[in-house]
């Protein structure tokens, strides 16, 4: 019903491009995903969403570290 309605809308986006960037950067430099997830406090499932997109992804999944 919320979509019909134009109301659907994913959770907002966790990091900002400069975050999502440092993110990425950190992660090719070979730090271990869990410590980048914890650095920005998000879950490592969020982790992979911003590397698995092209774009600014805006997974609200829950923090489950």
């Amino acid at each position: 019903m919320a979509k019909a309605q134009g109301r659907y809308r994913g959770g907002k986006p966790k990091l900002a491009e400069e975050q999502v960037a440092e993110l990425r950067d950190l992660v090719a430099k070979g730090v271990p995903k869990a410590n980048v997830a914890k650095q920005f406090t998000i879950s490592r499932e969020t982790v992979y969403q911003y590397l698995q997109s092209g774009e600014l992804a805006s997974y609200g999944g829950a923090k489950c570290n």
